[in-house]
């Protein structure tokens, strides 16, 4: 049986990859023929990744392996083309032991993919072992006297499984959600017979707001971030994992503190005392039973790699990617995981084939022919005598209100972070500032609609929230978020240098 081809969503690219292409006659001057080629192909792959005619992987897997056509050619499979053509060799260039031109098959020695996927292991053995639920049902047991308590339970899971936890739908979907809906069933709460709002709605709304928050604090809690990341690299800016959640901590945690009671007061739960879900937490670890050698084990990894990722911020000796292989290999010897285990995450191997090429091609669109410097000519002039920040604040905004047009995170990072990060650049933004300023934005942009990432489409689709309280909710909160991430933020990253 054929895999089911979304064959309108080639319409698009492939009008805009030709369109392009045709056009190199009247190209800027100071770009090159393969620059402007190269350009045409990666605008076209970026609109790709949006429409989705295959998964963002199967658009990188197919333009991966592209050949060199003529410009008639170009008409049928101009969209998917990337690095295949005649503009990247697919082995590099050498002269002697010089690399003169990189070729298609470096774009899988790029770190910052690997980072990711080997991080998605991590995530995995907190799974398996059942960790996760262990630390879930802890802070169940501690706060959860009252509903309140309960939301900010649900919220300091997220925050302590997020580092390590880069598939943010992972950690709400396969950590988090499993406890609400049992404590939500425990107390008569279920969208089926509309009892949602008894505890359930709060719990659900508030754990997707969490998500949101904790995806920001963390360069390796979400996957958009890595995105980010890797296309701040790509654009001579490098984020280090501390020096992004020294960016992020004082927004952060204000934001964890004060969202959980807003949504309380907003969204209020018809039942507000849950005595009984102390001795449901209970249970559930009296099942369990004493914590197992292979949680300890996890535990100890888990700590391991999060205090590495911090020195790797001040020691240049110790990568971050090299972290994130030393703890999966870790897993792997102490039997935590096994090799089918690695094999089988998709998610992890999914990342590594779209988003090496994306990198290798924004890379590619300096070294190929003078784009990006052309761009930064061409913005900076126009832009001229306006404000740096009023530029920055201009740039937040259309980012993050435009993710009501984009129904995944990362797809909408890899779209515009470069071009926005380019623009606040010619502008006199300092750039670290403005990378990881327009990083934290790709984190918390999440919150405007229900189809704007995984964990919103996860949670949402599980009936306790209505979409209209849905969009209010976000829509308020959004502006929360802007003035918190925005002048607290930017005032904090000021005070620490960037």
């Amino acid at each position: 049986m054929l895999s089911k081809v979304n064959y309108k969503g080639f319409i698009v690219p492939l009008i805009v990859g030709i369109a392009l292409w045709l056009l190199t006659p009247f190209k800027p001057a100071t770009i090159t023929v393969a620059g402007w080629h190269m350009f045409a192909l990666f605008l076209a792959t970026i609109i790709a990744c949006i429409t989705k005619p295959l998964p963002i992987a199967g658009v990188a897997i197919i333009a991966c392996i592209t050949k060199p056509l003529p410009i008639a050619g170009v008409a049928i499979i101009a969209y998917v083309i990337m690095v295949g053509t005649q503009i990247v060799p697919m082995g590099s260039v050498m002269n002697g032991n010089t690399i003169v031109k990189k070729g298609a098959l470096s774009a899988f020695a790029d770190s910052t993919p690997w980072t990711i996927a080997m991080a998605y292991m991590i995530a995995r053995g907190f799974v398996k072992t059942g960790l996760g639920r262990r630390i879930a049902l802890l802070f169940v047991r501690a706060f959860g006297k009252k509903t309140l308590g309960l939301g900010y339970s649900m919220t300091f899971i997220d925050l302590i499984i997020s580092p390590a936890t880069p598939s943010n739908t992972a950690r709400s979907g396969g950590v988090v959600y499993p406890i609400i809906e049992s404590l939500a069933h425990t107390f008569g709460s279920d969208p089926k017979d509309g009892t949602e709002r008894k505890i359930g709605s709060y719990l659900v709304y508030n754990e997707f707001q969490a998500n949101t928050i904790t995806s920001s604090l963390f360069m390796t809690a979400s996957a958009p971030n890595v995105a980010a990341v890797g296309l701040a690299a790509a654009n001579g800016v490098h984020i280090s994992w501390f020096g992004w959640l020294a960016a992020a901590i004082v927004p952060g945690l204000i934001a964890l503190l004060v969202v959980p009671f807003i949504i309380y007061k907003m969204y209020p739960p018809e039942i507000k005392e849950t005595p009984n879900a102390r001795d449901w937490a209970q249970g559930q670890l009296d099942e369990m039973g004493k914590m197992k050698n292979s949680e300890k084990v996890m535990m100890g990894i888990f700590i391991l790699a999060l205090v590495l990722w911090m020195l790797s911020s001040f020691i240049p000796a110790i990568n971050a990617t090299w972290v994130a292989f030393l703890a999966t290999a870790l897993l792997l010897v102490t039997g935590i995981l096994s090799t089918k285990d690695i094999l089988n995450e998709n998610g992890a191997w999914n990342v590594v084939v779209w988003f090496s090429i994306l990198i290798f091609m924004a890379s590619q669109l300096s070294a190929a022919g003078g784009v990006i410097p052309w761009l930064q000519g061409a913005i900076k002039s126009s832009i001229g005598g306006m404000s740096p920040m009023l530029v920055m604040a201009i740039l937040v905004l259309v980012y993050f209100y435009s993710h009501y047009f984009f129904a995944s995170g990362t797809a909408h990072v890899v779209a515009m972070y470069a071009p926005l990060l380019l623009i606040a650049k010619s502008a006199g933004v300092p750039v670290m500032f403005a990378a990881i300023m327009l990083g934290m934005t790709g984190a918390i942009f999440q919150s405007t609609t229900h189809y704007s990432c995984g964990p919103a489409t996860a949670l949402f689709g599980t009936g306790y929230v209505k979409q209209s309280d849905w969009w209010k909710m976000n829509f308020v909160l959004g502006l929360f978020y802007l003035v918190l991430y925005g002048l607290v933020g930017g005032l904090w990253m000021k005070v620490i240098g960037l």
